[in-house]
Parts: C-alpha cells; sequence; structure tokens
C-alpha cells in the first residue's frame, strides 16, 4: 500500500519560490519591513524584532564571515543553546554559501572532535565560554579549523560583535553577499545534521536548500492551524541542533510566524509572558506537563478531582472520534475546565491551542487528555534523513494512535517481502542527499527507485493513516523466536507518574522484562501521601509497596500485547537515565546499546533463577 497526498494552497513563495533558504529573510524584510518576526529577551522583557532589523542584523554577521574567509561550500559549526542567535547566526550562514554543521551544546568534547573532524569545519561558533574550552581542549585534533567566535564570550575571546567589525573594517562589498545568495539552487547543501548516535558513530546527513524548502512549504502547507493567524506564535526550546526544532526555525521564518527562543530550564518562566499559540515538543515534555499537574493536585488534596478531570478530557477527546460529545459529557467537561483545566492552559502560555509533537511515540492516552482540556498535539512522523516530517496529523484530520498522512507530494509506503517486509519507506523531495563521506552507508539506505528505507515498521490504513509499530532495529527476538518491539510498551510504562524512563529487554532470552528508573518528585509526593518518610532512591528499590504500584504499570503496558510478548519481570535501577549520565541522546531517546553495557549486571539479574 502507498499513500501520496497531493499539493495544496497559495502563499507568496508559491508565486516566486525561493531558490535557497538565503532568500527567506531578505524577501520578508522586503516584503514586510516593519512586521515582528523575532523576539529576544532582553532587560527583562521580551523586545520585538522586526523582518528589516533581522535582514540588517543577518547581513553584518554574514558579512563578518565573508571577511573572515568563508567561502561558499565551508562548513562551520555551530554549538550553542537554543537562542535568537543561533538562529541569526544560522541564516548568516545561509547567505554566505556556507553550510552549517550543528551540534548539541551538551556535546563532549569527543563527540565535537569528531564532528568537527569529520564535517571538515573550518570556523564555529560556540555558545558559551565553557564551550570555548572544550574546543581548546582538541588542540592540535582538528586541523581544518581557522576560527571561532564565542556568543556569550568571556573577556578576551572573539564575540559576535567582533565578527561584525572584522567585516566592518574589512569594507566587504555587500554586492558579494548579493552575488552568493543569487549563486544558490535548490541542489546546494545547506547543513550537515548528525544523527543522535544511539548506536554507533554519528553520521551525517546532508540536506540540501531544496530539501528544507520542500519540506517547510509542505508543512505551511499541510498545517495552516499552525502558521496562518495573524497572531501565530511560537516559542522555540527544543536543540536546534535537531532536524526537528530545525525545520520549525525555518519554517517560522518562511511563514513572517512571530518566534521566540528559550530552553527547558526556562520554559515554565517564559511560556506564560510570551503565550504561544501553538508549541513544538518531544513526548516526554507532555508527560512532564501532565506529571506535574498530577502532582500538584495530589499535595493540594486534589488528586480524586484531577483524576476525574483527566478521565472526562480523554472520554471528550474519544467521543469526537466517532462524532459528537454527549450534552452529559460536555457539561462535565465545562465543569473541569474551569476547575482544574485552565490552570494546564495556563501553564503553556493561556493561548497555545496547538502543539507538534516528534521524535517518539505519544501515547494515545496522552493525546487523548491534551485535546481533550483544548490543546490539541498533532503528531508526526520523520527522520533527520527526511528533514523532519514525513507525515502528520492535522486539523481537519486527525486520527490518534497514529502518525498522520504524507505531507503534501511526499510518498509514504510499507515495504512487502523479504528482509524489508513491514519496512517504513519514504520518497520525496525532502529525502537527504546522502551521508557526508559515507557512499556506501548512503546505498545501504536510499535504493535505485529513490526510496528512503527508514529502518522502523509499522502499516498504513485505508486512508493513508500511518502507524509505527517499532523499529527494526530495536526488536528483539526472544528465545522462543518470538519478536517484541519495545517502544510501545515503554511508552505505556513511562506514561505511570512514578517512572521516568524504561527500558525493555530481552533479546535471546526467555522472555522480555525491563529497566525501570523513578521520577524522584513524584516519588517524594506518593511518600508524603502515604504519610512516610522521605527516602533516598536506592532505598526504594525493592520496597513491596512501590514495586505494587510500578506493578500496575507494566500490567497496563502487557494488555497491550500477547502473552508472548509480556513483561515478565522488572527492575529499579539505583539512579535515573538522563543525558548526562550517558544514557539518553539530547532528544531524550535511549541509548540502549550504552544502558545495556552500563547495567549488564541489573539485566542478568532479571534472568536469575528465583530462590
Amino acid at each position: 500500500m502507498q499513500q501520496k497526498t497531493p499539493s495544496a494552497s497559495p502563499w507568496w513563495w508559491h508565486e516566486h519560490r525561493p531558490s535557497s533558504l538565503a532568500d527567506i529573510v531578505p524577501e520578508n524584510a522586503r516584503r514586510h519591513p516593519a512586521r515582528v518576526v523575532l523576539n529576544r529577551w532582553r532587560d527583562r522583557a521580551w523586545q520585538p524584532v522586526t523582518a528589516a532589523q533581522f535582514d540588517a542584523e543577518v547581513r553584518e554577521i554574514a558579512l563578518g564571515f565573508i571577511a573572515s574567509g568563508v567561502r561558499p561550500g565551508d562548513r562551520v559549526a555551530l554549538m550553542a543553546r537554543t537562542s535568537y542567535e543561533w538562529t541569526l547566526v544560522d541564516a548568516a550562514l545561509w547567505a554566505t554559501g556556507a553550510v552549517t554543521v550543528p551540534v548539541y551544546e551538551t556535546s563532549s568534547a569527543e563527540q565535537l572532535a569528531w564532528i568537527l573532524t569529520d564535517s571538515g569545519a573550518v570556523a564555529c561558533v560556540l555558545g558559551t565560554a565553557g564551550h570555548a574550552a572544550r574546543l581548546a581542549s582538541l588542540e592540535g585534533r582538528v586541523p581544518a579549523l581557522r576560527d571561532h567566535w564565542v556568543i556569550e564570550a568571556a573577556d578576551g575571546q572573539p564575540g559576535l560583535p567582533d565578527l561584525v567589525e572584522a567585516g566592518r573594517a574589512d569594507g566587504t562589498d555587500a554586492a558579494e553577499l548579493e552575488r552568493r545568495r543569487k549563486a544558490l539552487t535548490p541542489e546546494t547543501l545547506a547543513t550537515i545534521i548528525y544523527t543522535s548516535g544511539t548506536t554507533g558513530r554519528p553520521k551525517g546527513c546532508e540536506l540540501t536548500h531544496g530539501n528544507f524548502l520542500a519540506e517547510i512549504i509542505s508543512a505551511i502547507d499541510f498545517l495552516p492551524e499552525l502558521f496562518e493567524e495573524d497572531d501565530a506564535a511560537t516559542l522555540l526550546f527544543l536543540p536546534l541542533a535537531h532536524v526537528f526544532g530545525r525545520m520549525i526555525q525555518t519554517a517560522v521564518l518562511l511563514a513572517g510566524v512571530r518566534t521566540g527562543h528559550t530552553d527547558v530550564a526556562r520554559i515554565t518562566r517564559d511560556l506564560p509572558t510570551f503565550r504561544p499559540t501553538f508549541v513544538l515538543a518531544v513526548p516526554r515534555v507532555f508527560e512532564r506537563v501532565f506529571d506535574g499537574a498530577q502532582r500538584k493536585a495530589a499535595a493540594a488534596g486534589k488528586e480524586r478531582i484531577f483524576s476525574m478531570a483527566a478521565d472526562t478530557a480523554i472520554a471528550y477527546s474519544t467521543a469526537l472520534e466517532t462524532g459528537r460529545p454527549g450534552p452529559l459529557l460536555r457539561a462535565r467537561r465545562a465543569l473541569f475546565d474551569r476547575l482544574v483545566n485552565h490552570k494546564i492552559k495556563d501553564a503553556l502560555g493561556g493561548q497555545t491551542s496547538w502543539a507538534v509533537s516528534g521524535g517518539a511515540a505519544l501515547g494515545p492516552r496522552l493525546a487523548h487528555f491534551f485535546r481533550g482540556i483544548g490543546v490539541t498535539i498533532l503528531e508526526g512522523y520523520g527522520l533527520t534523513e527526511t528533514t523532519a516530517a514525513a507525515t502528520v496529523n492535522t486539523r481537519a484530520a486527525t486520527r490518534i494512535g497514529t502518525v498522520g498522512r504524507a505531507l503534501p507530494g511526499f510518498e509514504v509506503r510499507i515495504a512487502r517481502g523479504g528482509s524489508t517486509d513491514g519496512e517504513v519507506l519514504v520518497r520525496g523531495d525532502h529525502v537527504f542527499r546522502g551521508y557526508w563521506g559515507n557512499e556506501e552507508a548512503t546505498a545501504a539506505v536510499v535504493d535505485d527507485e529513490g526510496w528512503f528505507h527508514t529502518g522502523d515498521l509499522g502499516r498504513l490504513d485505508d486512508d493513508g493513516y500511518l502507524t509505527i509499530t517499532g523499529r527494526s532495529k530495536e526488536i528483539l527476538v526472544t528465545s522462543s523466536g518470538k519478536n517484541v518491539s519495545p517502544g510501545p510498551l515503554e511508552d505505556v510504562i513511562r506514561g505511570h507518574a512514578l517512572v521516568s524512563q524504561a527500558m525493555v529487554v530481552g533479546d535471546e532470552r526467555p522472555y522480555a522484562a525491563a529497566l525501570l528508573t523513578l521520577d524522584a518528585e513524584s516519588v517524594t509526593d506518593w511518600l508524603e501521601r502515604r504519610g512516610a518518610p522521605d527516602r533516598p532512591i536506592d532505598e526504594l528499590r525493592e520496597d513491596p509497596a512501590l514495586l505494587t504500584e510500578l506493578r500496575t504499570a507494566v500490567d497496563a503496558a502487557n494488555e497491550t500485547v500477547s502473552d508472548a510478548e509480556a513483561v515478565k519481570r522488572f527492575r529499579v535501577l539505583p539512579g535515573d537515565l538522563t543525558e548526562e549520565s550517558g544514557h539518553l541522546t539530547p532528544t531524550l531517546k535511549l541509548k540502549r546499546a550504552v544502558v545495556m553495557r552500563d547495567f549488564a549486571d541489573e539485566v542478568e539479574a532479571l534472568y536469575a533463577k528465583r530462590r
């Protein structure tokens, strides 16, 4: 079965299609110079930046790069937190014809060394003095690197003002900048985004200007609810080194949507003041919002009310799937809107009606809950190699439990037969050019007909909605030969308030089992409600009451699969699995091989004979 959605609708870029991403900023400035397209946090307030102001700043930075010897096609690394300056530097590099190589701000010195060396980066823009120290530790290991600049520069460090001054002092002709912009084509390489490296060395995905333009124009066409409103605004807080955040960054610039930047540490402070109309996040963020609201309700002695409100929201959303909710259900929802739901919406800024989720599966219960309180989460699916979204749910066509339909002009089908049976295949102008310097790896995933083999397993229904059922590389095969897809089981287990992370194991073992970690705040609240003293998590790992509570989460997951796929045993790990511990990627995906290595004894204990 194969599905392709026809192309749609007229925006200015359908009449005058950009040749590259570098056309977006000056064209917006020409058409709508006074329009506020960005806000930046300065002097404890969101300061407006018009299209004309942003264009002028981009030009200043771009001229500085040219004066510093950055040539078309040169790779320039960008390692910083999500910020106004990140978007500014990225746009300036497009304008010079250079290739941005994003690096997660949390990357280690070894990871930074690999990306700089493999990409052959000639320069690097860093976020902080700490990043600069990390780079300094690599002296002699990255021979191609000539220059670096620091956004939050300490005394004596080269900063962005120095870059601007270099452009002015050099007297670089603006005509050279215009010549470079006009030389760019859809086939020109725009960026090399390195995969998160859950297994092996990260590979650099080559994405062209045409890849991004195909992706973002299609996304805007397909999702007018996000981009079309006059007051549309979003607050970016996911890493812009990830393709998901990067795609939205370019889409909002093209659509002229007012955009701000923050990070996860400051998101709860900034959402109420920025008041976005939509947000994008990974499922773990939505889980934390739900868990936080549940904890607050429990601490205030209103756990039962919260539970009733959640059940009502889920029932209301479920009723939308089959028709209009009945009058009693609508009345109950209206009551809980006043008592509970508005507080959660206020935490998101008060104006958020839409959200986009990607990067991992979002459980149906969570999706129904948020839609039931008035924040519809549009779940999509894509990879770095597909420039983010290949499929997405929309306002007019949402089917919870699926990742939606193919974006306009793109194709999705399911492989049949052979070793790729059941694999999701994607084709379209958004599919990457290949892996940087690795033709063999490229040939292994892109066939002669242009189909990209995602490595994910899925199914398409008769209406073209895609459901992801697992990842072929993560499928566990028990010693009895039963295939177990860990992702769906983990999603359900992780939905329990006490659980922070869950990883299902069982490859070549007699049965599936799971490693769990605990959410420290939720555990503290749970102990308080039971009248028990607070205790370190390591002391609670064998607590009978806690294990009984966790068993309910595992049982709920087991209800979704056959007995042969069910999780038979579980163990609680002594600490959490985090990015800082090295067990999660920056987008909060499990590094399964690392977890298996570091907790080998815990896994063995799951299969030890009981006394």
